[in-house]
């Protein structure tokens, strides 16, 4: 590492306590007890976090925030004050500067002396007559400003997630949005990358999670309390991500690349601050739990903001028959006869209705539970009527009058509004992205770099406010030639995928993706050779007609698919059994395919 001299900052140390809204509520002061950090952040927001934020506003005015935050803070904030710990969070939601106020408030009752600062200008709900919220995602440098500022706790409202990292790095370091900063600002969005979710990169979620069950680390079992990640920032854009001496959990370079694969697509990862070159990321085990970063290339950011809009879609309704014993398929079909007929002669028949057979049922059970195999039927409509009354009435009144053994999980309710998520594109100049400090003055900040070829398109050709066209992609960067395949004629046995990889999948709106890596050489030159997107398809029907894309990272070994439309209108349209993708990789590890045996 470069001396440190008086014209070298230090290294930044970054910690997170929290990758959604309802995460662990003690992650707080674990952080702020187990080490030495610089700025703790928080990342609460997520595309249903914003719509259920968005249903508790039109209750009250005032919300729209993640209170949990204030309860943590308020355990937490004189810790902060007395080791110098700066904080930094999106939990202001959609109400920044009404969580700012309420900090200010509990820090004047606990006399504390802190300086809160928030950053706003995302909001674009009135841009979006028919959205129950619309929120472009801001960059980092509305909350570099506040920290340069004096700002001790900094609230946000919808940034990116990895801006939580960018943001306190560009402060420190002295970083401006310019190209002569791009690969070191690549750098803070892959470590915010890695840190946004988590204990997902101290072994939460891990595909290979038995490695470590059975292990103890100064005493902690390691996987049963996983501790909160953090990174160290080095001003070349490099870091290491770690945890606190003693904490659960394990870093290693398969928990990092497992994380740098969530929830992305191909080699650029694009932000409004900076995109960054995934394929560039080159991972370094340095020593326990520890990871290095280095390599990150970054490249201008994309001309346009992306905007994430949600929209009440209708309402949904579900009953859920439980099958037990023989004949399970002959139930089934006599029930949704039944029903079908009944929704048919109704005033009105939903506009979805949606069946599924999950076979949980085994042979010669030793417990009725597991005798036992469940229908679910799914209603939408954009009337609560039609998928209230009508579906209750219809289930209720088959108790006595269909297959034997009927019954249900629960009774079908009124039914429930659904949201929709759609993401549109707008102009840099749309968002107002301010910072607003403590003593009221106002911070604008202007959108980062837009090289010149962008310039008519990002700020000339739309009307101001006016959306755009979704951008087109910037063509992937050419991969390099696929590695030497194993040799042929090797034998062979059948056995599942995840056998020899790993797999972490997540949702983007309807889209979801898989993200696949091995651990060994051998290893990924079997998968890049026999994992295609045929392949793909034929280990996934559920994937078979839509459109799958492979990405190519060779550095981590991995490949990454993108499965466009799956989970129709997003999580909260609840389109799949598994609305956010959270398991489909650990389906995908699950098939069995021919495998050479010297990688068994």
């Amino acid at each position: 590492m470069t001396p440190r001299t008086p014209q070298t900052p230090r290294t930044l140390r970054i910690g997170n306590a929290s990758g959604f809204y309802g995460d662990r509520f003690d992650a707080m002061r674990e952080m702020l007890t187990g080490g030495e950090l610089d700025v703790l952040t928080g990342d609460y927001l997520a595309e249903l976090t914003m719509l259920i934020l968005g249903r508790d506003r039109l209750k009250d005015p005032a919300a729209g925030y993640a209170r949990t935050f204030l309860g943590q803070l308020e355990e937490c904030l004189g810790l902060a004050h007395e080791r110098g710990v700066r904080i930094v969070t999106n939990a202001g939601g959609l109400n920044p500067a009404g969580l700012a106020d309420a900090v200010r408030e509990l820090a004047g009752r606990l006399g504390i002396p802190v300086r809160v600062a928030h950053v706003e200008g995302d909001d674009l709900t009135h841009r979006h007559s028919d959205a129950l919220t619309a929120h472009a995602y801001l960059g980092g440098f509305g909350i570099a400003a506040c920290l340069r500022e004096g700002a001790d706790v900094v609230v946000t409202g919808r940034v990116t997630d990895a801006a939580l990292v960018t943001g306190p790095a560009a402060a420190h370091f002295g970083w401006r949005p310019d190209p002569d900063a791009y690969d070191r600002l690549a750098g803070a969005v892959v470590a915010g990358h890695v840190l946004e979710c988590g204990t997902q990169a101290t072994g939460g979620n891990y595909a290979f999670f038995t490695d470590f069950t059975d292990v103890t680390d100064h005493g902690v079992r390691r996987l049963r309390h996983p501790g909160f990640p953090l990174a160290e920032l080095h001003e070349d854009g490099t870091a290491v991500i770690t945890k606190h001496p003693g904490t659960g959990g394990v870093v290693d370079i398969g928990t990092v690349t497992a994380q740098l694969l969530y929830e992305t697509a191909g080699a650029r990862y694009a932000g409004p601050d900076v995109t960054a070159r995934l394929d560039t990321v080159e991972l370094t085990q340095e020593g326990p739990d520890r990871v290095r970063i280095t390599g990150v290339r970054g490249e201008a950011p994309p001309p346009t903001l992306k905007v994430g809009l949600n929209r009440i879609g209708g309402y949904r309704n579900e009953v859920v028959f439980v099958l037990t014993g023989l004949d399970i398929e002959k139930k089934a079909a006599l029930v949704r006869d039944q029903m079908e007929t009944a929704l048919n002669a109704a005033t009105s028949r939903p506009a979805q209705v949606t069946w599924s057979l999950a076979r949980t049922d085994h042979p010669d059970a030793p417990t009725e539970e597991t005798a036992s195999a469940l229908l679910r039927l799914v209603v939408r409509d954009p009337d609560q009527k039609t998928v209230g009354r009508a579906l209750s009435g219809a289930a209720v009144e088959l108790a006595l009058a269909s297959y034997p053994g009927f019954h249900v999980l629960a009774p079908p309710g009124k039914g429930a509004p659904y949201g929709v998520f759609e993401d549109v594109y707008v102009d840099h100049g749309v968002a107002d992205h301010v910072a607003v400090l403590q003593d009221g003055r106002r911070i604008h900040i202007p959108p980062a770099h837009i090289p010149p070829a962008h310039t008519a398109s990002a700020h000339t050709a739309p009307a101001h406010g006016t959306l755009v066209p979704r951008p087109t992609p910037e063509p992937p960067p050419p991969e390099p030639p696929p590695p030497e395949p194993l040799p042929s004629g090797l034998p062979t046995r059948r056995a599942p995928l995840g056998l020899v990889a790993g797999a972490r999948s997540g949702d983007k709106g309807g889209n979801a993706n898989v993200g696949l890596w091995a651990r060994s050489d051998d290893a990924w030159r079997w998968l890049a050779h026999t994992l295609t997107v045929d392949r793909f398809r034929e280990l996934l029907p559920e994937t078979a007609d839509l459109t799958v894309t492979r990405h190519a990272l060779p550095n981590l070994r991995a490949l990454n698919f993108v499965v466009e439309g799956i989970l129709g209108e997003g999580v909260a349209a609840q389109h799949r059994f598994d609305p956010q993708a959270k398991a489909l990789g650990e389906w995908l590890r699950s098939r069995h395919l021919d495998i050479p045996e010297t990688l068994l």
